[in-house]
């Protein structure tokens, strides 16, 4: 520790000369401190694109790459009271003619007086269950000891492959069939079922000797009606032709209900402008940064400089200092480049239509106005227009397969995850590009889980901490030589001044 003398002797402002000295000995520790800041700033400005990447990504996703989202179909009924219908997308848009003479349905078993008790064992019963589709399936209970008839209706109700609902209701037992249609039956497949269905007041003539079916109180039936002029019937009242699902709700008293199906269109045109203006925002963020005017001799504020200002004089210079940092950044010009070159190519992929595989030939294309850089325009008569033309090709042109087949010489093919292509769909390849600058950026500026080892920006930073951490040492050097040169001439002035008192002494 250097022994400071702060001026006694020479009556000089010793501490304020080493501070001053230090402040201009300080200048290249403050520019490295600039320097980091600076990096931090873009390393930070950085992940912004990349979250604003990220979330269209997302957005993408999330909205524009399931079919079922996308190309829906709208139904319509003009006796929506008897007859309803929904379609999946691989319905043909079809108008269809349906009357209903018979709704389907279910079994039920009403029992006489129940005179269950509990037995005193567990007992096995053996059922075999037809369901109103026909379908068989072979039920197996076990009736615990001491098992009260609510215990036991309770288990009938439970098993799903027996399929019924049991209660109890004035002393009679109740069992309907879950589901609906002609061929619903209860066997007793055994004598301990039997003995417990007589017990549940279900009496011997009620069950056939031969097939040991127990007759229904009331058969269930299956649907009847008419469609497009078929004769036909189903065991359930809702059912599927041709990737259309109805419903029947009551019979039509001898009228026709009309189902007529169609593409919801409105759907598709909403979701490709948001699509677009998605894609606009982001593009317009994206040149918003790589355009921004860099201040250069807006520097970050050291802490003493900071204290000399307000903290909206603060806010200002640092807004300067901020601006421009990724000005004409070759990641991110690079992948506008590639994102607008990649949304004017032709798709030729599966389901391709050639009147249908270009933005331009659906209504979307670039501004007219330079500042625009790139951003995208809709005529939505046209867009509107060539989706109720083909909208299959619209649905390829923008969600397209990510993979690409291609064959060989001798004859064989290969499927694999396609980088951007022409056999891809505009969201897919925008989805590749993305996903390509973002990995691009997180090896420049990492993401918020990365050490700073792990990107390039981060090293920098890692460097310049150690370039500061030696100078700083070095100042500290420096502070003491200062402080030991003018301790020295402190004690030489107290030096002479000494001799010189003594001296005046001796001539006195």
């Amino acid at each position: 520790m250097v022994t400071r003398i702060g001026g006694l002797a020479s009556g000089m402002d010793i501490d304020t000369l080493v501070s001053d000295l230090m402040k201009a000995e300080r200048i290249p520790l403050d520019k490295l401190t600039q320097k980091k800041q600076i990096l931090e700033w873009q390393r930070d400005d950085y992940r912004s694109m990349n979250t604003l990447l990220s979330d269209f990504d997302k957005y993408i996703f999330d909205n524009m790459t399931l079919q079922k989202d996308f190309l829906k179909k709208t139904v319509t009924s003009t006796m929506s009271d008897a007859v309803t219908a929904t379609a999946n997308t691989a319905a043909g848009n079809v108008s269809t003619s349906i009357s209903v003479s018979q709704l389907a349905t279910s079994a039920n078993w009403v029992s006489d007086t129940s005179s269950y008790t509990a037995s005193s064992t567990d007992t096995e019963i053996e059922l075999q269950v037809t369901n109103g589709d026909g379908t068989v399936k072979d039920v197996k209970l076990t009736i615990k000891a001491g098992a009260t008839l609510e215990d036991v209706l309770k288990q009938l109700s439970s098993n799903k492959d027996l399929g019924v609902t049991a209660f109890a209701e004035n002393g009679k037992v109740v069992l309907s069939k879950n589901d609906t249609g002609a061929n619903a039956s209860i066997k007793l497949m055994d004598t301990d079922a039997l003995d417990l269905f007589k017990s549940l007041g279900f009496p011997t003539d009620s069950i056939d000797p031969t097939t040991k079916e127990l007759a229904p109180t009331t058969a269930g039936t299956d649907a009847k009606f008419n469609i497009n002029g078929l004769e036909t019937t189903r065991s359930s009242n809702t059912f599927t032709i041709n990737n259309v699902n109805y419903t029947l709700n009551d019979v039509t008293d001898g009228k026709t209900a009309r189902i007529s199906v169609a593409t919801d269109t409105d759907n598709m045109v909403d979701k490709i402008v948001q699509f677009v203006n998605k894609y606009n925002e982001m593009i317009e963020k994206i040149n918003g940064e790589i355009s921004e005017t860099r201040y250069r001799s807006y520097q970050p504020l050291s802490n003493e400089e900071k204290e000399s200002m307000t903290d909206k004089q603060i806010e200002l210079w640092e807004d300067k200092a901020k601006s421009g940092l990724l000005k004409n950044d070759s990641i991110l010009s690079g992948a506008l480049t590639k994102m607008r070159t990649s949304m004017y190519s032709p798709y030729n992929g599966t389901g391709a239509n050639s009147e249908l595989n270009q933005l331009a030939q659906i209504g979307i294309t670039t501004s007219s106005n330079f500042r625009d850089n790139g951003k995208l325009t809709i005529d939505e008569t046209k867009l509107r227009a060539a989706i109720e033309k083909d909208p299959e090709a619209v649905f390829q042109l923008f969600s397209g397969s990510t993979k690409v087949t291609t064959t060989g010489a001798d004859g064989t093919t290969t499927t694999k995850n396609s980088t951007v292509s022409s056999e891809m769909g505009i969201t897919n390849r925008l989805r590749s590009i993305i996903s390509e600058t973002v990995k691009s950026i997180e090896e420049k500026a990492g993401k918020a889980t990365s050490t700073n080892q792990q990107f390039s920006i981060g090293r920098n930073i890692v460097d310049i901490d150690s370039q500061i951490t030696r100078f700083e040492a070095r100042l500290l050097q420096i502070e003491d030589r200062y402080w030991r040169q003018f301790t020295a001439m402190e004690k030489a002035i107290q030096q002479a001044n000494s001799q010189s008192t003594y001296l005046m002494q001796q001539f006195a």
